[in-house]
């Protein structure tokens, strides 16, 4: 139990090194979360936005731009998050590699992403609700918190699987940003239908969308839906360990059987005039040689 556990402590301890080295990403956390967040409530009116909430079903008229800083916030979460296992397995995929090929337990390195993980996504949706804070008071903000840390989980989770399988920096960075704002700009009232389209409820963070709403400008608990982007989180981790198992695979090609050879047999001793091994014998090459005379 204590190698197991010494394991996965010094494989979380070089994924959290590896977040750690990645300054473009800690620039972000710091700077990005609060500057969108900031931006977005101060440039979108502040006029009454009615919208009916499908996880609750009641009617709201929440501030356009508090309700477009819920999005904000979740898109910030999820673009930051994502980037930031999708640059830790898209760089340390090598070493990866390197240790499972060395006997290195692939489980250990796995829950180690996994910690990493579920650490970074805490941390950034507690960022994010502290800053919401300080300019509203959201009614749940619990909830709220909750909400973003499972979109959270569920981009980490999508960065490594994108890290895993794309072989350039440039194609996952343009999945991971596509992805994030196609899927929370469709659920913003201020610009869709939001939640009254049926296709939103097939979106990733669908869920976090509707809790985060719900615990804003609510005071209903709507658990089901955080349930309901967990298992989203479940189907990409999912994806992501068939992702790292193809990542770190041997690529060393193994031999189709195992063959033993046979020590050889001594030879027998050739016969005065016979051909010697492995001479060409063609017609005509054989001619009848004179017995010699006693």
């Amino acid at each position: 139990m204590r190698r197991h556990l010494s394991l996965i402590t010094t494989a979380t301890r070089y994924d959290l090194i590896e977040h750690a080295r990645n300054r473009f990403a800690m620039l972000l956390v710091v700077f990005f979360i609060p500057t969108w967040v900031g931006l977005v409530y101060l440039a979108i009116p502040d006029r009454a936005t009615p919208f009916q909430l499908a996880a609750t079903g009641e009617g709201l008229a929440p501030a356009g731009n508090e309700l477009t800083q819920i999005t904000g916030a979740l898109n910030a979460v999820t673009l930051v998050t994502g980037f930031m296992m999708f640059a830790a397995t898209f760089t340390g995929g090598r070493f990866d590699r390197r240790l499972a090929m060395a006997g290195y337990p692939r489980a250990h390195l796995v829950l180690a992403k996994a910690a990493s993980l579920v650490l970074a996504s805490a941390l950034l949706a507690a960022y994010a609700t502290a800053v919401m804070c300080t300019v509203w008071a959201p009614k749940q903000p619990h909830q709220l918190a909750a909400a973003l840390f499972c979109a959270a989980l569920t981009y980490g989770a999508m960065g490594v699987v994108v890290g895993a399988l794309l072989c350039r920096e440039v194609e996952g960075m343009f999945v991971l940003v596509m992805t994030s704002v196609i899927d929370v700009a469709l659920q913003n009232p201020m610009v869709s239908a939001g939640a009254g389209n049926p296709l939103t409820r097939l979106l990733p963070t669908y869920g976090s969308v509707q809790a985060a709403t719900a615990a804003a400008f609510s005071t209903t608990a709507v658990p089901a839906y955080l349930a309901l982007q967990l298992l989203w989180f479940a189907a990409t981790v999912f994806l992501g360990l068939l992702a790292f198992h193809h990542r770190t695979r041997n690529a060393l090609p193994w031999p189709a059987r195992s063959v033993t050879a046979a020590p050889r047999e001594a030879a027998p001793p050739e016969a005065p005039g016979s051909p010697a091994v492995g001479q060409n014998l063609s017609p005509g090459s054989l001619t009848t040689q004179p017995k010699e005379q006693a």
